[in-house]
């Protein structure tokens, strides 16, 4: 993969305000003509740095489920660990994004659950079976934010 220059680093930026803007609006914001626009970012996703395009869907009423921010502690941090433990994670819908970190902890997980009695469940039947865990600990959000 290339470097990323300015023109890149300006289309990346956009779209992460809005990835559901034209090609055309994109190209005139960024300073390009809307092939070369058009041109650049199907490198970037083809070079992945452009993994995807996703909904972000509000979690605003009290039905939505509540919202867990578990750390966890891998018995191992080899490629071979690391590799089964995310591959685990995407069979969990409930384990909506995950972060590897530096620190105390191997990562950083948010999951979305239903409520805080079903937690527990969710603790016993599939956070402390997934492979190389050695430690888990849980935090719960009482109020959310995001920056529009």
């Amino acid at each position: 993969m290339k470097a990323l220059d300015d023109a890149d680093r300006r289309i990346l930026n956009r779209l992460r305000l809005d990835a559901r803007i034209t090609n055309s609006a994109l190209a005139a914001e960024v300073g390009l003509s809307p092939s070369a626009c058009l041109r650049r970012v199907k490198l970037l996703e083809a070079s992945g740095v452009i993994r995807g395009y996703t909904a972000i869907v509000s979690s605003a009423g009290p039905d939505e489920g509540t919202v867990a921010i578990v750390q966890i502690a891998l018995e191992r941090q080899t490629e071979e660990y690391l590799a089964r433990f995310e591959a685990a994670l995407r069979r969990y819908p409930e384990i909506q994004e995950w972060y590897l970190m530096t620190g105390s902890g191997d990562y950083i997980l948010r999951v979305q659950i239903a409520g805080i009695d079903d937690y527990g469940e969710f603790h016993r039947d599939v956070l402390s079976r997934l492979p190389g865990v050695s430690r888990i600990t849980s935090s719960f959000a009482m109020r959310s934010h995001r920056r529009r």
